[in-house]
């Protein structure tokens, strides 16, 4: 069955996750700060472009938005123009953005007061994930609002699943980001060390991705380490703002992050390079200069 679906932030994420929802049959409006992206996606997808994130809620069943921090998530929801200002009772609200947990509470609060459903539902997989509709998301809220919403979230994923209450969603990327910080280190750590034993690491890397040792990022971008190329997923700066984000969350739960916090420092040492917009693979290059 088609539904009013708005879709706010069409970055590298968002513009294909809104086309696989349009595709699905459903009817969306979308919005972006850079409208041209807009009349970009209009003309690739069946939709419909607003001025304001307010007027791409309007009448909405669901409202999705996938933007960079918790400053714009801020702008597009409780913003003088925000979806908040239209969002229609029982509607279910459905936030993709990396975020904190703490600003997950402060809208599923709202959201309780203003008689609307509210979903934190960040994602992983990255560029290919979301062209390829098959994005991981994990959800915060509650389950009658994930029961309901589910069959939008299907359109751009492969896996998803309610984690706990709200804020739960935000939590779990914070873990999913802290595990992908250590397996890019580890694995550029063993790359250089095989490069400079003289070994062939493209041979090296088809034995063991066979093992114990075997990741997705080994999979994925052994290769590309190899061949000193970074221009293929998750920048380094939105790392950095991940990492921040789950640094501070440990204090409040008094969670020791000591390895996170110095491959933070190694990231930082990858901006100074000019690496701000490498992928986060790029930590290679610190061995590799």
């Amino acid at each position: 069955m088609s539904c009013k679906v708005a879709f706010i932030g069409l970055g590298v994420m968002g513009y294909p996750m809104a086309g696989y929802i349009s595709k699905a049959g459903h009817n969306v409006t979308v919005f972006n700060r850079t409208g041209s992206k807009a009349d970009k996606w209009i003309s690739e997808y069946k939709g419909d472009k607003a001025d304001t994130p307010a007027k791409a809620a309007e009448n909405a069943e669901y409202i999705l938005t996938c933007v960079g921090n918790d400053n714009d998530l801020r702008e597009v929801t409780f913003g003088e123009n925000g979806i908040f200002k239209t969002i229609k009772k029982g509607a279910v609200y459905i936030d993709n953005t990396t975020a904190s947990a703490t600003i997950a509470r402060e809208i599923y609060d709202y959201s309780k007061k203003n008689e609307f459903g509210f979903l934190d539902a960040p994602v992983s997989g990255g560029q290919a994930g979301a062209e390829n509709g098959a994005l991981t998301v994990m959800i915060g809220g509650d389950q009658k609002d994930y029961d309901k919403a589910n069959h939008i979230i299907d359109c751009y994923s492969k896996k998803m699943k309610l984690l706990g209450k709200s804020g739960s969603g935000q939590l779990a990327k914070m873990v999913n980001q802290i595990c992908i910080g250590g397996l890019v280190q580890a694995l550029s750590e063993a790359i250089n060390f095989g490069m400079n034993a003289g070994l062939k690491m493209e041979d090296v890397i088809e034995v063991i991705s066979k093992g114990a040792a075997q990741s997705w990022q080994m999979e994925n971008r052994y290769k590309t380490m190899i061949d000193d190329q970074f221009e293929f997923g998750f920048a380094v700066d939105w790392m950095r703002k991940d990492l921040k984000i789950a640094l501070e969350e440990a204090k409040k739960n008094n969670s020791p992050l000591p390895i996170t916090e110095v491959i933070d420092k190694y990231y930082e040492e990858v901006q100074g390079m000019g690496g701000n917009r490498w992928d986060t693979s790029s930590l290679i290059r610190r061995f590799r200069k």
